[in-house]
């Protein structure tokens, strides 16, 4: 599952910052329903880490390290909080992959999905 991001609407997968007293993959589940409205099993570990540039609202960029934490989906909401700020497709891994722009969330994603059974 991929959404857009909010600014420059490229297909991304639902990321977000650490959340104070959260571990960090619960908060990679929070950011998965408020971004494309999805709840499910989530690893504790992640299944790879890339690097990204994120906008900030004043301009600035900031260098990250996005840990990439599996989510197996068992529903997702009609409307959820970023919903009307974000499209959100359902495709193949071998698509995801082909879809991202970042070449190592690219690698990630055709890693993970032969353990995936996709």
């Amino acid at each position: 599952m991929l959404v857009t991001s909010r600014d420059t609407r490229r297909w991304i997968i639902p990321k977000g910052w650490p959340q104070k007293g959260r571990a960090p993959h619960h908060s990679a589940a929070r950011e998965a329903f408020e971004e494309a409205g999805v709840e499910g099993v989530i690893d504790s570990r992640p299944v790879g880490t890339f690097p990204y540039q994120k906008r900030l609202k004043n301009g600035g960029v900031v260098d990250c390290e996005v840990e990439v934490y599996a989510l197996r989906v068992l529903r997702q909401s009609k409307r959820w909080p970023e919903s009307g700020e974000r499209q959100v497709k359902w495709v193949s891994a071998q698509e995801a992959a082909e879809t991202v722009r970042e070449p190592k969330l690219s690698t990630i994603i055709r890693r993970w999905a032969p353990k995936s059974g996709d």
